[in-house]
Formats: structure tokens, C-alpha cells, sequence
């Protein structure tokens, strides 16, 4: 499965918009499945990060730096760019900032690494770019919507969002590793767990489109318009993140997936967030899921562009010498 992974998950998003336009009814009941399926990936995620990898990651300062600084710093200031041009409807510029605004933490370990960039530095900083986000989000959404936007969007979701996305799964998954390291039938587990992590993320994806396809509707040239702001979203951040690896000096397979974390983004774990706001901005969440369609066809492209774009360094016996 790890081998034609992506195979599988354009196979699953492709079944997902199929059964959403074939049985539209069941919609509504895989929504309360997204929660659930998306746990259990992130727990599978987190389950791969030891915790005593988490804290010396701590140690790796430039690496930190330049995924804070791309993700929080560069990813915001070229979504300002693009939001004076967004179209004007309430709820689709809002499911643009929920999803562009939050670093991916889930599939952008699968592409960057099949693009040779550091799996395990974006891993251990899986749980810091979540709180980040998750601190970050509200003050980013007041900046861009204003003040109104407090009116309408509720503080519960995204706690709750923290707790049963973020809190729980990383807890459950630190006390399996503890289990592991003491009784063989703990690691016996684990083993069994990582093996999910493709099927639990064809499965999200699958659910996620599915569920979201039935409420296309009217909105459809709403949502349609957004997709060239996310193509170009893509574009810009190869070159932004492959300025920011060599502005923190980094390693070409640091490199890589720094520029993997910058045009990547959060919406899985977002949409939730999107499925709370009230019934007049219901079209937020089919935005998000339509930046999921982009990506992972935009990924697809990255495996193939970035290993170009961030080259390896040549090795000391390949450095022609001068005569």
C-alpha cells in the first residue's frame, strides 16, 4: 500500500465524489464520521513521532524557525495578496482563510517524503505547528474578516477540535509508545497501528469528499472560482519555501520539506471547524474540501518538480577540481 499510496488516494477521493453525487443522502451521516476516521489517523500520525523525538526536535532550532516563519509569516502574507481578489461571498472567503491559514500535518509527510525531504523533521514538529495553528487561527480571521466575523464564529468548535484532534490522539498515542517500550505485546500494537495509517487516510479522504459533494448546489462557480487562488497558492510557495531553506542554511532534505509544510495545508483537520459555522456560511466547508481536490493533485506534480526545484548538493568526489 506505501507504494502506490498515491494511487490509492486519488482512488479514494475519486469513489468519495462519486458516492456523493450518486446517493447525496448520505452525506449528513459521514460528516459525524469525519471526526472519528480523522483521529484515529492523527493518533496512527502521532503514534510514528517517539515522544523523546518530540523534545530533542526542540533542539533543532533552524528547522523549527523556517517552518514557523514559511507557515505563519510567509503563508499569511501571501494570503493577503490574494484575498482582495477572492470572490466577495462571505463564506467562501472564509473557508479560504481556514484552509490556507493552517499548516497540513497529516499527508505532507507521505509527499515529502516520496520527494526525499525529512519525513521525521516533520513529524516532530507535527504537534508544535497544531498548537500553533490552533492559537493563531482566531487572531489571523479577525485581521482578515474584522471584527463581524467573532459574531458568527463560535469559540466551542475549535476547542473541541484541540481536544478530541490534537489532545487526545497525541495521549494515546504517547501511552501505546510507553506500553511498547515495556511489554512486547505493547510494541505488538503499535506495529499493527502504523500499518493503518494508508487505509485510515484513503478512508478520510473518501468520507471527507463525500460527504461534502451533495452540497455543491448552487454554489458550484463560487467554489470554482477559488480553485485558481489555490493553484497559484501552490506555485508561489515552491518558491517561497525554497528561499526560506536557504535563507536557515538547511540541508536539502530539510529543505524539501520545508517547502512541503509551506504549500500544504490543514484541511482535514480544519473542516470540522468549517462544518461548525452556522447554516448561512455552510459553503466554507466545500471550499475546504475543494483545496483538499487541488492539493492532492498539486502534490502529485510536487514529487516530481520539488526533488528539480531544492537539488541535492553535489558530494565532495563530484566537485570537478580546478586544473
Amino acid at each position: 500500500m506505501e507504494d502506490h499510496q498515491v494511487a490509492i488516494y486519488l482512488a479514494a477521493m475519486a469513489a468519495g465524489a462519486l458516492l456523493g453525487w450518486a446517493a447525496p443522502g448520505v452525506g449528513p451521516g459521514l460528516e459525524h464520521a469525519i471526526n472519528p476516521v480523522l483521529g484515529a489517523l492523527l493518533f496512527v500520525t502521532f503514534l510514528q513521532v517517539p515522544s523523546s523525538e518530540l523534545v530533542h526536535s526542540l533542539h533543532d532550532g533552524r528547522f523549527l524557525a523556517a517552518a514557523l516563519v514559511v507557515n505563519f509569516m510567509v503563508v499569511p502574507l501571501v494570503v493577503a495578496a490574494m484575498f482582495t481578489f477572492l470572490p466577495a461571498d462571505q463564506a467562501v472567503r472564509v473557508g479560504v482563510l481556514l484552509v490556507l491559514l493552517c499548516p497540513c500535518v497529516d499527508y505532507v509527510i507521505v509527499f515529502s517524503g516520496l520527494a526525499g525531504g525529512s519525513s521525521r523533521r516533520l513529524l516532530a514538529a507535527t504537534p508544535l505547528l497544531l498548537v500553533a495553528q490552533m492559537l493563531l487561527l482566531p487572531g489571523f480571521l479577525y485581521l482578515f474578516m474584522g471584527s463581524d466575523l467573532a459574531d458568527i464564529v463560535e469559540v466551542g468548535p475549535f476547542l473541541e477540535a484541540f481536544a478530541f484532534l490534537i489532545v487526545i490522539p497525541l495521549a494515546l498515542a504517547w501511552a501505546l509508545q510507553a506500553w511498547a517500550a515495556r511489554r512486547p505485546a505493547g510494541q505488538q500494537v503499535s506495529d499493527a497501528a502504523t500499518t493503518t495509517m494508508v487505509p485510515l487516510m484513503a478512508a478520510t479522504l473518501l468520507t471527507v469528499v463525500a460527504s461534502q459533494v451533495p452540497k455543491l448546489g448552487e454554489s458550484l462557480a463560487d467554489v470554482a472560482a477559488v480553485i485558481p487562488f489555490y493553484v497559484v497558492f501552490l506555485l508561489v510557495m515552491a518558491f517561497a519555501g525554497k528561499a526560506a531553506a536557504r535563507l536557515f542554511s538547511l540541508d536539502t532534505a530539510a529543505g524539501r520539506a520545508i517547502v512541503f509544510t509551506g504549500a500544504t495545508r490543514n484541511s482535514l483537520v480544519v473542516l470540522p471547524l468549517a462544518l461548525a459555522l452556522p447554516d448561512a456560511l455552510a459553503v466554507a466547508a466545500v471550499v475546504v474540501v475543494t483545496q483538499t481536490l487541488v492539493e492532492v493533485l498539486g502534490m502529485v506534480a510536487y514529487v516530481r518538480l520539488i526533488p528539480r526545484l531544492v537539488p541535492a548538493a553535489p558530494r565532495a568526489q563530484d566537485v570537478p577540481v580546478a586544473p
